[in-house]
């Protein structure tokens, strides 16, 4: 049985700060949770070695002094005595764990972290943070019922113990912010939104900054209405909320940067009647609209092809004396091409350039795409051209924009070298159109090797031969005149129809 021949080719992809009212109640620390301060010779020498002998010295001395580590107590006792020198501490509490000698608890974790973040060292805070929930994670066993079961109430002991413990630790106030950012990294929303709720019904708000992501985060994974609800609730604006029958009001308002969070996730969730609400909202707080919040309301005029209305938005940011950054100018460049007005689009190009504004990939893209739904291939290769200059590559469309209209001046060898220079690029995969363009091309001229050879490299690529390319071999074949070769690909095509 003869090998098909297409498949003969194959061997030819900024925060604000905020005071927390901590009452007693809600921080007050139990003995079982931090040890009270030990007087155990061995403790104050261990904190003596730390505090006086040299760091190339210091934990050998450390691992023949203790050669049986320290239980969390213990650890805790000791980093509290010097808490003022958090580099040390965390030195100290990387070592016991890459030497084994401490099985760390929930109690001397949060030890740890609250010294952090009183130190100001924000990420390595949260880098412990991460490394109590997965320490604490493998504690549960590997279970994988019972792992899920407690995914949500790990972070929440977690919580409880850093409450217990936050005074004893002088820690800062963000603690908790860092807390929840860290759930978010690590995709934990509902024991974030879980945290900020109880500390809200203890009077007390998470910065705006964390708030703001953890809308963004919602709006992401339950979409935008559900990040709308959960912003009405974080900031209070449902009047006033009860829980546990306690009454609290919002202690932080939203800032600019909320309603730009939600503007872009209505926008992206195609809602853009709601954006638009978002964006009277805005007009009506006590934010003031920055050029981002102009940007998006532009976009959302541009997505209804307004452009009237985006124009004299745009002449509000001048008169406001708003910067007008790449973002600006992308959005009404790309909405005047989308509306078929390029050189509406080309004007503000030229003035995006004159005032040194620099040009970004999606000013190209827009261009390039505008002037290929116009037919105008000869302006697109121009900004082509302009595009390679500043190390900018095509994406797969603008490479089958281009191609589309490359080919439809049989201008077939620019659309193969344009080809050739943008699969340099490893991460670009052609689309099947742009296969079939090219080959269909080649196919037209007579250059069979070169087509069957595309063939196979979009066959490597995963894409399959179907009948518009089964078509382009036929049809050439049939031009020289080779009936044996156009009666074999003919089966072929049936038989692969058939099966």
């Amino acid at each position: 049985m003869s090998i098909p021949l297409l498949k003969r080719s194959l061997w030819l992809i900024p925060n604000s700060t905020f005071n927390l009212p901590f009452s007693p109640s809600f921080f007050s620390s139990s003995p079982a949770a931090v040890p009270s301060p030990s007087t155990k010779p061995s403790i104050s020498t261990v904190v003596s070695v730390l505090t006086h002998h040299r760091s190339k010295s210091r934990w050998r001395f450390l691992n023949s002094l203790c050669p049986d580590g320290f239980d969390p107590g213990e650890f805790s006792d000791i980093v509290l005595q010097i808490k003022n020198n958090s580099h040390l501490v965390l030195r100290f509490f990387l070592w016991t764990r890459s030497k084994s000698l401490c099985n760390h608890d929930l109690v001397s974790y949060s030890t740890v972290i609250h010294i952090l973040a009183r130190g100001r060292l924000r990420t390595l805070a949260k880098d412990v943070i991460q490394t109590a929930i997965r320490a604490t994670a493998l504690e549960d066993g590997d279970d994988c019922s019972k792992c899920e079961r407690f995914s949500s109430s790990r972070p929440l002991k977690l919580f409880e113990t850093l409450v217990k413990t936050y005074k004893q630790c002088g820690s800062a106030p963000f603690v908790f912010d860092l807390l929840i950012k860290a759930l978010l990294d690590s995709k934990k929303l509902d024991p974030a939104i879980q945290i900020v709720r109880m500390l809200r019904s203890r009077g007390i708000s998470p910065q705006i900054g964390t708030l703001n992501s953890l809308i963004l985060w919602m709006s992401k994974c339950e979409g935008a209405n559900a990040g709308y609800a959960l912003f009405r609730e974080v900031f209070g604006l449902n009047c006033e909320i009860e829980e546990q029958n306690v009454k609290v009001k919002a202690r932080v308002s939203p800032n600019v940067h909320t309603f730009n969070t939600l503007m872009v996730c209505f926008y992206q969730d195609g809602l853009v009647g709601r954006a638009k609400e978002i964006w009277d909202q805005l007009a009506d707080s006590n934010s003031i609209p920055n050029s981002y919040s102009y940007s998006i309301l532009m976009a959302v005029l541009c997505e209804e092809k307004r452009m009237g209305e985006a124009e004299e938005l745009w002449e509000e940011m001048k008169m406001k004396k708003l910067e007008i950054d790449a973002v600006a100018y992308n959005t009404i460049i790309g909405g005047f091409c989308k509306a078929g007005n390029i050189r509406r689009a080309e004007e503000f190009f030229r003035e995006m350039e004159l005032c040194g504004t620099e040009s970004t990939f999606s000013t190209f893209e827009h261009l390039i795409n505008g002037y290929c739904e116009t037919g105008d291939v000869d302006s697109a290769l121009l900004v082509y051209k302009d595009m390679r200059r500043k190390s900018f590559s095509l994406n797969h469309l603008m490479l089958e924009a281009m191609t589309r209209g490359l080919c439809a001046e049989t201008r077939l060898l620019e659309a193969l070298d344009i080809f050739g220079f943008a699969t340099e690029d490893a991460n670009i995969c052609p689309t099947m159109e742009t296969y079939e363009l090219l080959i269909n091309g080649l196919c037209q001229e007579g250059k069979l090797e070169a087509a069957f050879k595309l063939q196979a490299q979009m066959v490597g690529k995963g894409f399959k031969p179907n009948s518009k390319i089964y078509q382009s071999f036929i049809d050439a074949y049939s031009k020289e005149g080779n009936e044996e070769m156009v009666k074999k690909l003919r089966e072929e095509i049936l038989e692969i129809q058939l099966s």
